[in-house]
């Protein structure tokens, strides 16, 4: 009863080294070899035809770009309604150039809506209440504009709500 069971593993074994023989063989070579050579990299047959070749955005233009948006959202009366007044840029996550020409920024801010929000914190002493915000009325939102990189004029603007989970606001430009 062993033997057909060792000729069974044994064969396994087999199959198992002659599969991993055929994976190594049928690897292309290990991409660190094509760094010292470029017209090697060239030839592969799986290299890219075509190099990316983006633009680089500095963080100076990335923040001017963020501040014009930032302007536009806060005097634009159709945005102030339905998001509220952006109250402050959260932090930034991502900017660069998609297309030469125009910079693109993505970030996320907070907008808080006015009107009744009020809460009744007593004053020390028994001296009333406040009148202070209690926090309501403040939704989190992520920005994405594109503006053109001359004459900084804003392309697009858009606004996703509660960070992506809620509608959607397109700022008519």
């Amino acid at each position: 009863m062993t033997a057909p069971r060792s000729r069974l593993s044994a064969t396994f074994t087999a199959f198992t080294l002659l599969m991993a023989v055929l994976t190594f063989f049928a690897l292309p070579p290990a991409a660190d070899a094509f760094q010292s050579s470029p017209s090697a990299f060239a030839q592969h047959p799986t290299a890219p035809l075509t190099r990316l070749r983006m633009a680089q955005v500095s963080e100076a233009e990335a923040k001017v770009g963020i501040d014009k948006v930032v302007a536009a959202l806060r005097k634009n009366r159709e945005a102030n309604s339905e998001l509220g007044k952006l109250a402050t840029v959260n932090n930034v996550l991502g900017y660069g150039s998609p297309k030469p020409g125009t910079l693109a920024v993505r970030f996320n801010a907070s907008f808080r809506k006015g009107g009744f929000g009020l809460t009744s914190k007593p004053l020390p002493f028994m001296l009333g209440q406040s009148n202070d915000g209690d926090g309501r009325g403040e939704m989190v939102g992520q920005v994405k504009a594109s503006l053109d990189s001359k004459s900084g004029k804003i392309l697009e603007c858009s606004v996703f709500r509660d960070v992506g989970y809620g509608r959607a606001f397109n700022m008519k430009i």
